[in-house]
Formats: structure tokens, sequence, C-alpha cells
């Protein structure tokens, strides 16, 4: 169970990186984005 969310965390952060970082607000607010979905699923 840990081990899949660690996976999805990691697909993706790298989705939001490859798709929409390109200021360091922006970088920000997706790492943030991340960490809520992985709050949500734990």
């Amino acid at each position: 169970m840990v081990r899949k969310v660690f996976v999805a965390i990691g697909i993706a952060s790298m989705a939001l990186t490859a798709t929409a970082c390109n200021t360091v607000k922006g970088v920000g607010q997706d790492v943030e984005s991340v960490g809520d979905a992985a709050d949500r699923a734990i």
C-alpha cells in the first residue's frame, strides 16, 4: 500500500514538473498539490 502511494506521488510529480513549472511560484504550487494529494491518499 505504501509503495503504491509513493509510486503515485512520483508519477504525479514528474507529470506536474513536465507540464507546468516555469517559475519558482509554479514549482511551489505543484509541490503543494502533490503534498495535498498524498495527504488525501493516506
